[in-house]
């Protein structure tokens, strides 16, 4: 492995806890310059900012930096259907039409 190498695999390794770390930052220190004099909240430490970015994404499945993964999954889909017949394509809309209808529950259920 070259120099080359090696200098990606720490940039993608030690970018994403450093970017985290600076949002962090940012978010304790807008807290604790703006919410104690607009809400009379109290200020925040770096673990508590940290907490709350992470309730946050639990919440609100932010952070979206990119939508690599969305991409991947769909260019995997457009693959599979790609593979299939005319028939087999048919087949699975007409499955997925009556799921999304309702009509897979109706068909089920009598």
């Amino acid at each position: 492995m070259n120099y080359k190498h090696k200098k990606g695999w720490i940039f993608l390794f030690l970018c994403p806890p450093l970017i985290l770390l600076a949002v962090t930052f940012i978010v304790m220190s807008l807290w604790n310059c703006l919410l104690p004099e607009i809400l009379g909240v109290k200020s925040i430490t770096f673990w508590q900012a940290m907490g709350i970015l992470v309730l946050s994404k639990i919440l609100f499945g932010g952070f979206h930096f990119g939508k690599g993964m969305r991409d991947f999954k769909e260019r995997k889909m457009r693959q599979r259907m790609a593979e299939l017949s005319p028939e087999e394509r048919e087949k699975f809309k007409e499955v997925w039409r009556d799921k999304c209808s309702g009509g897979f529950f109706n068909k089920n259920n009598g």
